[in-house]
């Protein structure tokens, strides 16, 4: 009779030690890759939050530097060791789909009770040309002028609307205030580094007749937008030296420094920027240039990659960042806008004047091409070229036609 019961209870005993190595075999991690400017970890909590949610699915969240995102992606896709999701903008689609890198998600879309909630239009501007969806919207955020009202108020400006009072206005506002020679106070931060097209785009791409195709960006047009860029950094001495490195963090910490009266960034910034100044700072649409305007609509999506261990862990991990409640606590830490209609309606986390600057912003607001080569002109083209145009190594007219010969080879 003991042995039986010894017998039963090892057998017992037997079955929990399978079962608990079975569910840790099939427990999975899904390796989550993003990037943010804050470079404090916002995912801590949601990470808990889903996990707690989901026993069984660990999420492994990286914080990869923005500087270094894209090769980074690339490169570890092409050694079989990318993420099994990922942060992805709209520019990168055509590239990653090239590589057969994305997993389709339309027919998890279509099963997803969160669909509905999500904003009309985002949908639409995260398809894929063919209009299959690789992409499921986090946050969003459109491009503005940030200006520092003290130092207008001083100058006697009002913010810009046209590209000749902006340029009025850059002029006026850099200031040599210690008496050396040289100014100390510049009109504009401008983003020589990766990221910062957008600022050239405003002054360029708004032109009548200037874009992408054949001949557009060799046009007097867009030659013309481009050496007005210059002008400014070159003539009138408006950017800071430092501009052609410039990336995110000198642009906004110049401008809460006073080192610069006005740059051009999103309502992602705002709270810092109000914690720094408060209402020593507002926000207006960027000017209007040579017949047109011209903002960048910034897209934020996650996407599931075509290697991904479990492709519905993965799955379950992003449609949890755009579900109602969640997609709020993501953008309280990111600092964007939500995705979400449910979100949307109750959103108090910027400043009115911020959020009126992007709703006035959004008609005029664009992306770029959606093709595999503007990976390329973000990352590489555009960079490299704006460096050495501002320096003086090449010309207006020779950086456009590097853009170009990338876009029409």
């Amino acid at each position: 009779m003991k042995m039986k019961l010894k017998s039963a209870a090892f057998a017992a005993a037997l079955m929990i030690s399978t079962a608990l190595t079975g569910g840790a075999a099939n427990a999975e991690t899904v390796d989550f890759w993003y990037h943010f400017d804050n470079p404090d970890n916002p995912m801590s909590d949601l990470v808990a939050k889903f996990e707690s949610a989901n026993p069984g699915i660990t999420i492994n969240a990286e914080n990869v530097p923005w500087n270094s995102y894209y090769d980074q992606l690339y490169t570890s896709i092409v050694a079989g060791n990318g993420p099994d999701a990922a942060l992805v903008k709209l520019n990168a689609l055509p590239r990653l789909i090239e590589m057969e890198a994305l997993e389709p998600i339309d027919a998890r879309l279509d099963a997803w009770d969160g669909k509905d909630d999500i904003l009309p239009n985002l949908f639409d501007l995260t398809a894929a040309a063919d209009g299959t969806h690789y992409l499921l919207p986090v946050q969003y955020v459109v491009l503005y002028l940030y200006y520092r009202t003290d130092m207008f108020e001083q100058a006697g400006l009002t913010p810009p609307t046209t590209c000749e009072e902006f340029r009025t206005a850059a002029k006026a506002l850099t200031r040599d205030t210690d008496g050396d020679g040289q100014p100390d106070v510049y009109g504009f931060g401008f983003r020589g580094g990766k990221g910062g097209h957008d600022h050239w785009a405003t002054f360029t791409l708004s032109r009548d007749g200037v874009g992408f195709g054949p001949g557009e960006m060799t046009s007097d047009a867009a030659i013309a937008g481009t050496q007005y860029v210059l002008d400014l950094f070159q003539k009138d001495q408006a950017f800071p030296p430092s501009a052609p490195n410039d990336g995110f963090k000198e642009i906004i910490g110049g401008f809460k420094a006073g080192t610069t009266a006005m740059t051009i960034h999103h309502i992602g910034s705002s709270k810092g920027m109000v914690e720094a100044l408060g209402d020593k700072v507002s926000a207006v649409p960027v000017p209007g240039c040579g017949g047109g305007h011209w903002t960048s609509f910034g897209d934020e999506s996650s996407a599931v990659f075509s290697s991904a261990k479990d492709k519905d862990a993965a799955w379950k991990w992003i449609s949890f960042l755009s579900s109602a409640g969640n997609n709020t606590e993501f953008n309280l830490a990111t600092g964007q806008l939500p995705v979400t209609l449910t979100d949307s309606k109750n959103w108090k986390n910027h400043e009115a004047r911020f959020v009126d600057a992007t709703v006035a912003s959004l008609p005029f607001a664009q992306l770029l091409p959606n093709v595999s080569e503007t990976a390329d002109f973000t990352n590489m083209v555009w960079p490299v070229n704006m460096q050495r145009a501002l320096i003086g190594e090449i010309t207006a007219s020779q950086m456009n036609a590097e853009i170009d010969t990338l876009y029409n080879k």
